[in-house]
């Protein structure tokens, strides 16, 4: 994997990431459609990137897809966070046809190094408390788990990653 910016991708052979573009959305959607919609009965309404505007994610936060044999797999949508000098990662999905094949920690790992060449401190993330795999995957990735809160009508779990160690 190497750490270039989104304008020339990273690949590691067949996997790429590219800056997704408006249309890329529909691909998006309906990964985190069927990568999310077993957690709308856990948690009693759909999750929030289910029911986010994604055209305006797209124009305020990077979003970039994971292509694997041309194929479209995954994508990873972050922003800089200025007050907490980090990386948010706001929505990590793999499609369900492909998952448990690394695409998820292969996303994050690029991201990690983006918040490093950014100069920033730490990545950070959130999950649902109810989606309980992700409680035990992001410490896997040596993320810690520092508080959890209701925000936007959601349990949240938050997590932090120091970057540079």
């Amino acid at each position: 994997m190497t750490t270039t910016t989104s304008s020339t991708p990273p690949s590691d052979g067949k996997r790429t990431l590219h800056k997704a573009t408006v249309e890329d959305i529909p691909t998006i959607k309906a990964m985190i459609d069927a990568a999310y919609s077993k957690y709308i009965e856990r948690i009693g309404k759909p999750p929030a990137p289910m029911t986010q505007d994604w055209d305006g994610v797209i124009r305020t936060h990077q979003v970039l897809i994971l292509r694997d044999n041309e194929r479209i797999v995954g994508s990873i949508t972050f922003r800089e966070d200025k007050q907490t000098n980090s990386l948010k990662l706001n929505n990590v999905v793999v499609d369900p046809k492909v998952q448990s094949r690394g695409y998820g920690s292969y996303m994050i790992k690029y991201a990690e190094m983006e918040g490093q060449k950014q100069g920033l401190s730490s990545v950070t993330l959130f999950t649902n408390v109810k989606m309980f795999e992700n409680l035990g995957y992001y410490p896997k990735l040596g993320f810690t788990e520092t508080e959890r809160r209701v925000e936007d009508g959601f349990e949240r779990v938050y997590f932090y990653k120091k970057l540079g160690e």
